[in-house]
C-alpha cells in the first residue's frame, strides 16, 4: 500500500505546515504491506490473531502510550482504550497526552518535546 502526499497530510502530517507535511513525506513515506494493520484492526475478533497481546502480563516491562490529540490515524480514544485494556496488570503503564500533536509527533519537527518527555518518563521509573 502507498499513501498520496494528501493522504500523507490528513493521516500523518495535519498538525504541521503543508511544507513540513510534504517534507516529512518525501523523506519517510514507503510502500509497505496493508496485512499487518488489517490483523491489527480485527485483533479483538480473532482469538488466533498474530496480533494479540497479553494486557494482563505482570512481568512486561514498562509502557508509556503517547498519543496526539490531533492525531486521525489513532485517534486518542483508541490509545485510551489500549491502556484501559491494560488495566488488570500490575506492571507500570501510563500514557502521555500531547494535544497539539498529531500521528507524525516521532518524526516532525517537534519530536525533541517527545523524546526528551518519554526520557524523563523512564527516568522517573528508574529506566
Amino acid at each position: 500500500m502507498s499513501l498520496t502526499a494528501e493522504q500523507f497530510r490528513f493521516a500523518f502530517g495535519n498538525a504541521v505546515t503543508e511544507q513540513e507535511s510534504q517534507e516529512l513525506f518525501d523523506r519517510w513515506a514507503i510502500p509497505a504491506p496493508g496485512k499487518p494493520l488489517f490483523e491489527a484492526a480485527a485483533a479483538n475478533f480473532d482469538p488466533h490473531s498474530p496480533a494479540k497481546v497479553d494486557t494482563a502480563n505482570e512481568l512486561r516491562g514498562p509502557l508509556l502510550l503517547v498519543t496526539g490529540g490531533r492525531d486521525h490515524t489513532v485517534p486518542e480514544s483508541v490509545t485510551r482504550a489500549t491502556l484501559k485494556q491494560y488495566r488488570h496488570s500490575h506492571a507500570v503503564t501510563d500514557i502521555h497526552d500531547f494535544p497539539d500533536r498529531a500521528h507524525s509527533l516521532t518524526i516532525d519537527s517537534g519530536w525533541r518535546a517527545i523524546a526528551d518527555d518519554s526520557l524523563a518518563w523512564l527516568r522517573q521509573h528508574g529506566l
